[in-house]
Formats: C-alpha cells, sequence, structure tokens
C-alpha cells in the first residue's frame, strides 16, 4: 500500500514507538528516537497529526479536515498525501 493511492482506501497510520511529538508554540515537534532526527510541523499540520493521533484513519482526517477548514477536496487530498509521503519519508508514520 502506498501513500500514491492511500486516498482511494481506508489506510491506518501507524506511529511508531520510538516517535515523540512535543507541542512548542503551536506547532509540533517530532523525534524519532531512534534516527535522533527531529521534524517541525507547522499550525495545520500539527492538526492533522494530533488528528491521527485520536484516530489514526486517513478518511477519518479528510472528513474532519473537510468539516474544520474551507478547503477544495481535491487540493486537500493532494496535501495530505504530501504530510503523509515526508512523515513516511522520515520514517516518523507507516502506513497499515
Amino acid at each position: 500500500m502506498g501513500y500514491n493511492t492511500f486516498m482511494n482506501n481506508a489506510e491506518k497510520i501507524i506511529i511508531p514507538s520510538s516517535v515523540f511529538a512535543q507541542l512548542v508554540d503551536d506547532e509540533m515537534v517530532l523525534l524519532d528516537t531512534e534516527s535522533e532526527n527531529y521534524f517541525g510541523l507547522d499550525a495545520i499540520g500539527t492538526v492533522m497529526w494530533q488528528q491521527l493521533v485520536e484516530n489514526p484513519w486517513l478518511d477519518v482526517l479528510k472528513s474532519y479536515m473537510l468539516e474544520q477548514y474551507e478547503v477544495e477536496e481535491e487540493r486537500l487530498e493532494k496535501d495530505i498525501k504530501i504530510f503523509v509521503k515526508r512523515l513516511v519519508e522520515h520514517q516518523l508514520i507507516t502506513l497499515g
């Protein structure tokens, strides 16, 4: 299951136990304790991360974001794909 097709199926986000998140000045900082890499999220990325922690399903995230923000669905899907791709590339999440 790749991130290119995730919107077509309800994939689950899995956050490895080595990844820790800390809110700093309204932005989320993620730390992978295995690689010791830090990754900062902007305000929208922080909201998306918090939603995935509460309910790790991509289709639920999409629905939530559509309800909370005035955004075109196509644009949101693209933004979520980019967000997920970056997190996967940095090994901060996996898709399951």
